[in-house]
């Protein structure tokens, strides 16, 4: 199969937002106990958090990590993770039917995150809770002192404040499944007054939110225009989330999906340019896509289990194991995220450890990288620059996700303090090679390095007796030409192709 890629240096999306390769941890199942945190573990730090699990997540260089929900954000009281441990309450957790011990609370996670070298995203409650939680929240974390929740930060054994930067607006609040769903209307209104609150506060956060929890919610995307409506001068992102499934085990459709996903946020960033316009306002918001990943490995299974249990804590959940198939999958989602870099800023694999996680633990045993795990750390390290607007002929498939899905998924980044010019790109055929001429249009290449992902099996992962079982190596499918490159991909093949300038 033949294709034709130009890049051409003037030809730019935007320069990407670190924050596009950002995480999430919930407290849900094992991602922070036996996750994150596991006191008595041979890697087990002062703090009881794990150095194995740090290392890992330093590796993948995610730049911010959204906390503490999710689900479990909109009945979450945040104070119960304060002050002394053996005096914090233990709750029953309604998002996921589990006991919450809250032995990890805003000060652990503040401390795990510096350690791991990410910034912290915080989620306030607006399901059970509201504008006075948020308010208090912010303050116990952002105000310097001299205060009554600022004053019992210090007194709980921090005097300088996180000066956390980015916070969300409650979670999904468009779905009848969160502990205090409200209509658009309602929590439009609910959430313009608490931005309004927290920007008296700190005038310097970064707001993000609620959209729709998927373009399949009967409310989309009328969700979208009425919560900007109401609350467009007092916010900067609005949130989307997505999952992709398999369960139909037919790969050419499983991998059309991203296109779906170009749609979506099309679609919402219509509806911003709209909301824009009738409001007559001079500010952008932006997207901050902070729900994605692969999720179906153990959906059905877990939500017939969660039904029968009885609230145990820390429980193994959604703790899907990938395969070779999804490393396609993820290449391809964060080639859409590259792609869309000027209206999608942010974004956070869901989630980080355990719970639908590219690192796994084992309790009291080893951690091991996922195969989804390599494209999402290849991308966060060398997908920094800005976006190019590619021009791709290669021949198409139709799907039901959408028509003229291109075989070749392909984005490109440059860097310009590095000096490089990086491509991602996923080959979606099962069976034929696609041979790809790539122009570079004011661009001088020096040379060029390969990596490649490749299995034989779709099916294949890695465990903790195989933790390589699919992991990149040097490719030999890239070469400099007198007009730019040539890429040799094999059928259903990851690559990375860097091209030093």
């Amino acid at each position: 199969m033949k294709a034709r890629v130009t890049a051409n240096a003037a030809y730019a999306v935007a320069d990407i937002d670190k924050r596009l390769y950002g995480s999430f941890l919930e407290h849900l199942g094992r991602a922070v106990y036996t996750g994150i945190y596991e006191p008595g573990h041979p890697q087990a730090d002062a703090e009881g958090m794990r150095k194995d699990v740090i290392e890992l997540v330093r590796a993948l260089d995610t730049p911010i990590c959204r906390y503490p929900g999710g689900n479990f954000v909109s009945a979450y009281n945040w104070e119960d993770g304060i002050g002394p441990k053996e005096n914090r309450p233990r709750r029953l957790d309604l998002a996921w039917r589990t006991t919450e011990p809250n032995l990890v609370g805003i000060h652990e996670f503040a401390d795990w995150a510096e350690k791991a070298g990410t910034e912290m995203m915080l989620a306030v409650n607006l399901g059970s809770c509201g504008l006075d939680e948020a308010r208090a929240f912010v303050e116990y974390v952002n105000h310097p002192g001299g205060s009554y929740w600022s004053d019992l930060r210090a007194k709980n054994g921090r005097t300088q404040p996180w000066n956390c930067r980015l916070w969300c607006l409650g979670n999904e609040m468009d779905g009848p499944w969160q502990v205090g769903h409200k209509s658009a209307s309602e929590y439009g209104h609910l959430a313009n007054e608490t931005a309004k609150a927290l920007r008296g506060l700190d005038p310097t956060v970064e707001l993000v939110v609620c959209g729709s929890s998927h373009s399949n919610m009967p409310t989309y995307p009328q969700w979208e225009a009425t919560v900007l409506e109401a609350t467009y001068e007092q916010v900067d992102y609005i949130s989307l989330h997505m999952y992709f499934e398999n369960y139909e085990k037919n790969t050419a459709e499983y991998l059309a999906l991203p296109a779906k996903l170009d749609r979506y946020i099309g679609t919402v960033a219509g509806i911003i340019d709209y909301v824009k316009a009738k409001t007559r306002s001079k500010r952008d918001v932006k997207i901050s896509f902070d729900e994605w990943n692969v999720w179906y490995h153990q959906r059905k299974l877990d939500a017939e289990r969660m039904r029968a249990w009885d609230w145990p804590e820390a429980p193994r959940l959604l703790e899907d194991i990938y395969n070779f198939e999804d490393v396609l999958q993820v290449g391809c989602i964060i080639n859409t995220f590259i792609r869309r870099s000027d209206i999608v800023r942010i974004a956070c694999i869901a989630q980080l450890v355990n719970v639908i996680a590219p690192i796994m633990t084992d309790p009291g045993g080893g951690a091991w990288r996922q195969t989804i795990y390599w494209p999402f750390m290849l991308a966060s390290k060398h997908g920094r620059g800005t976006a190019l607007q590619l021009a791709v002929e290669v021949p198409t498939y139709d799907a039901a996700a959408a028509d003229k899905v291109p075989w070749l998924d392909i984005a490109g980044v440059h860097d310009s303090n590095v000096g490089t010019l990086t491509f991602f790109a996923i080959n979606r055929h099962g069976s034929e090679t696609i041979e790809a001429d790539v122009a570079l249009e004011r661009f001088a290449a020096k040379s060029i390095e390969h990596t490649i992902i490749r299995h034989d099996d779709l099916e294949a992962n890695n465990t903790k007796d195989a933790p390589d079982n699919v992991s990149p190596v040097k490719g030999n499918g890239a070469a400099l030409s007198s007009k730019g490159m040539t890429l040799n991909l094999p059928p259903h093949s990851y690559s990375m192709v860097r091209v030093i300038l």
